[in-house]
């Protein structure tokens, strides 16, 4: 899936479409694609993982999903167009495998910029807030919460939480408050470095743990599995990631302590 930083360069490149009137839109997206023709683009922005094409009074939202692919200016030959968009001189921007819906009315009404790690509004403050009303849920769901971590996805999640010692399966209320805050900081740090290496074709050369087989801390074997209510694929290591619970309660002891208080039968 792409990731928040995959989608900055999609908004980048996609800029010289801003102003440009559409000329026609075409694909088997289930939208009324006659609304999209002879509307000049506005602006062209993101929050997280959305691609947000403006028009005057509505917006057409992409989501790339797990396998979406864009073209500017050429097509994928082998695979059918979900939304695309013609403009003059043959110019066109073509989107595959994803999910395309409207949203009416000013995008600021829609989206929380500052939840956006990408984004120059973004708050780690208003983060571990929010993190603070999921003490139960486990931090690599948390990262992945896209109410909280926009533009976050699986590759960040893992590599986040290997540079800051947390193992995946940690429960938010658990984990201290400086490693909430760590984290939220990495985030946004590993999210802009992702986006220079992505640029620079060479993102998969920086990876420490995502889909690595061993840790380069600790030079054993990395835990695989698929974790969460997402089921994400996730790498970790067992030694130098600390695991982050909330002290079971002793049960047993409590049981047995009711019943040394209790009276005795006659």
């Amino acid at each position: 899936m792409p990731e928040g930083p995959s989608l900055v360069i999609l908004r980048e490149q996609a800029q010289i479409f801003k102003g440009k009137r559409v000329l026609a839109a075409e694909g088997n997206a289930k939208i009324d694609k006659a609304r999209i023709a002879k509307q000049r683009i506005v602006a062209l922005r993101t929050w997280g993982k959305h691609f947000l094409i403006e028009f005057s009074g509505f917006s057409v939202r992409i989501h790339l999903l797990m396998f979406g692919r864009y073209c500017i200016n050429e097509r994928k030959p082998d695979k059918p167009i979900r939304l695309g968009l013609k403009f003059a001189g043959g110019q066109e921007l073509n989107f595959y495998n994803c999910a395309v819906r409207y949203i009416e009315g000013d995008l600021d009404d829609t989206y929380d910029w500052s939840g956006d790690v990408m984004s120059d509004q973004w708050d780690p403050a208003a983060a571990r807030q929010k993190l603070k009303a999921m003490p139960d849920t486990r931090i690599c769901d948390a990262l992945l919460d896209q109410d909280v971590f926009a533009g976050v996805g699986n590759i960040i999640k893992n590599e986040v939480l290997f540079r800051i010692r947390v193992h995946p399966c940690s429960t938010v209320g658990a984990v201290p408050a400086a490693k909430l805050k760590e984290m939220a900081d990495e985030a946004r740090t590993y999210s802009f470095q992702f986006l220079e290496w992505k640029r620079a074709s060479e993102l998969r050369q920086h990876w420490l743990v995502h889909n690595k087989g061993m840790c380069p801390r600790c030079e054993i074997k990395l835990k695989r599995a698929y974790l969460g209510v997402r089921d994400r694929r996730t790498f970790c290591c067992e030694r130098c990631q600390t695991r982050y619970a909330k002290p079971a309660k002793p049960a047993a002891k409590a049981k047995r302590a009711r019943t040394q208080r209790a009276p005795l039968k006659k």
